[in-house]
């Protein structure tokens, strides 16, 4: 399966391996992500099966199973100090990899306004039963600003949005986006793992991202004010801080 991935690399292939996961809105979501590592990093940013026309296979239906090629492809690469960072389903995907990763080739985790846990009394919101001015009031600080009416977009845009959308929902299993196994296996994530959350965060509370960083032995948990869902997108100055911080605190070359 990995051989089929779709998969963006950029920067210098001396650098600290950078593994970039997206969310559900597609790899353009994190594309500004994998942008900035690559000036010093070998960044990899991947597609995920079933987005953006990517192929499939009809038994990969799994966040689990995601996680599982992602790491085949560090196995195979012979990938080490591997920065990961994922963004909201990306997130989920990346802490199923931590969780998987026995060989120690992940040295550090980034999740931002991650999805995929289970916290009482903070429920992710259903996502699919928003329209579209419901996703920019609930996923953005500033919804004005990132707020686009579905009848100026064209047509072939739209249906692969509508794409992308059937495969989250394959792979998140529905409204929910959690595994309620997930928790508990993230005691035995070794890596270090910065939490980061946009404080307007609609979709996932930073309550919820609290709770997600004391789920992990060494989780530590920032916020960004004036950011939503993506801060990364919202506030990059801000998010792409923290994220050298812990890049440089975490590497090992």
């Amino acid at each position: 399966m990995t051989s089929e991935l779709t998969l963006t690399e950029s920067g210098p292939a001396a650098g600290r391996p950078v593994l970039v996961l997206h969310g559900g809105g597609g790899p353009f979501t994190v594309a500004p992500v994998a942008e900035h590592f690559a000036a010093t990093a070998h960044t990899l940013l991947p597609t995920h099966p079933g987005w953006n026309g990517a192929p499939r296979p009809a038994d990969l239906t799994t966040v689990g199973g995601l996680a599982a090629v992602y790491l085949r492809l560090l196995r195979e690469r012979r990938l080490s100090d591997v920065l990961v960072i994922g963004s909201s389903l990306g997130g989920w995907i990346g802490a199923e990899l931590a969780a998987a990763d026995t060989e120690g080739l992940v040295s550090g985790l980034v999740l931002v306004n991650a999805v995929g846990i289970e916290v009482d009394g903070e429920p992710v919101r259903d996502f699919f039963g928003l329209d579209a001015r419901g996703v920019a009031e609930h996923a953005y600080h500033d919804s004005e600003r990132f707020y686009v009416d579905p009848a100026t977009v064209p047509a072939e845009r739209l249906a692969g949005i509508q794409a992308n959308m059937a495969s989250l929902r394959v792979f998140s299993g529905g409204p929910g986006m959690s595994d309620p196994a997930l928790r508990p296996r993230l005691a035995a994530v070794t890596a270090p793992t910065l939490v980061v959350w946009g404080e307007s965060d609609g979709i996932v509370t930073p309550a919820y991202g609290k709770e997600y960083a004391a789920s992990f032995p060494d989780g530590r948990f920032a916020t960004v004010p004036e950011a939503g869902h993506l801060p990364h997108l919202e506030q990059p100055a801000r998010t792409f801080a923290l994220l050298d911080a812990f890049a440089a605190e975490t590497g090992r070359r």
